[in-house]
């Protein structure tokens, strides 16, 4: 999956590249890209609260790559990980709207205290560029589509409110010291070894999940609300092309998507065409704190960082359930 190239004639063996939460789902295809494409070194630090360390064991015979067991809740920890460090892609947070309100002061200390102990870290150590991940979550409440960088709204829950305060902080970390900072505003990734487990798992996955076992499926509201759903192996390429992007794009945040959306009813429906279940689902109350609809703008990702998504939402589909049936 990692064949192609992202990062044009740029030579990374003699660079070496830390992926916080590197043993996660986002992170670990990160991993495997950069490792595939000759890296010089990639270490990953991850505390493994939501990474699994078989997300990366089948990498280890790709290159030189070592693994960290950390918290960027711990300064020290973030300062030992980027020592040498050319570049850093940090993914690691505690995802999940519902468990930010269930739980503020985790997320809170993880996504914005663990965010600046790596600005900090980063800094210090010199680091050539930080990309870092933020979330569709920022635009909150404005019903603006698509969705453009420049327009937010009202931020819906404490999760959504740390990644915004992620851009704050990178703006203010370029300002102030220089740091290269690139922001990406996933919108719902998903794919192979995204965790389907949990109270706060991942729509796409728990529900193949749940119809390969044909187990009971429960969809939050009416199941009309539309998600830019974007294949893992986009969002790669997007950080790989921000990480060598010229410097025209730095101190920014884009889009990471397809430009295209879904409701969560008719994802529903593909998967049970892709699983050959046909299995009715439950509706329930809306999800506290969801955004009703996303579509994203693009544009200013293909213009100023050269992106541009392979994936179709409905063929990362077909490779996400191809994965979870061979398990």
């Amino acid at each position: 999956m990692y064949e192609n190239s992202y990062h044009g004639n740029a030579d990374i063996s003699g660079y070496t590249f830390l992926v916080t939460g590197g043993a996660g789902f986002i992170g670990s295809h990160i991993t495997e890209y950069l490792l595939r494409q000759g890296a010089g070194e990639v270490r990953v630090l991850d505390n493994l609260a939501t990474g699994f360390l078989q997300n990366i064991k089948h990498l280890q015979n790709l290159g030189d790559v070592k693994f960290l067991q950390g918290d960027i809740t711990d300064l020290e920890t973030c300062k030992k990980a980027c020592e040498g460090v050319d570049f850093v892609l940090h993914q690691a947070a505690l995802g999940s709207v519902p468990r930010s309100l269930a739980h503020p002061e985790l997320t809170t200390a993880a996504n914005v205290g663990g965010f600046v102990n790596i600005l900090i870290a980063a800094k210090d150590a010199g680091v050539k560029r930080l990309v870092y991940a933020s979330s569709s979550s920022v635009y909150g409440d404005i019903e603006d589509s698509p969705k453009v960088e420049q327009r937010i709204g009202q931020q819906l829950s404490p999760y959504a409110v740390s990644k915004y305060t992620n851009e704050l902080y990178a703006q203010v970390f370029h300002r102030c010291y220089g740091l290269e900072i690139i922001g990406l505003r996933y919108f719902n990734v998903f794919g192979p070894r995204q965790n389907p487990n949990g109270a706060y798992a991942a729509v796409i996955p728990k529900f193949i999940d749940a119809l390969l076992k044909e187990q009971e499926i429960n969809i939050d509201g009416d199941g009309g609300q539309t998600r830019d759903f974007t294949f893992v192996a986009n969002a790669v390429q997007a950080n790989i092309r921000a990480l060598f992007a010229p410097q025209e794009a730095i101190n920014e945040v884009y889009n990471v998507a397809v430009g295209a959306n879904f409701s969560v009813n008719q994802m529903y429906t593909f998967l049970q065409e892709l699983t050959g279940k046909n299995h009715p689902a439950n509706h329930r109350e809306t999800r506290a704190g969801d955004v009703r609809n996303a579509l994203a703008d693009i544009s200013k990702a293909k213009r100023l960082l050269g992106y541009n998504p392979e994936y179709t939402f409905k063929q990362g589909l077909d490779k996400t359930v191809a994965y979870f049936m061979s398990l």
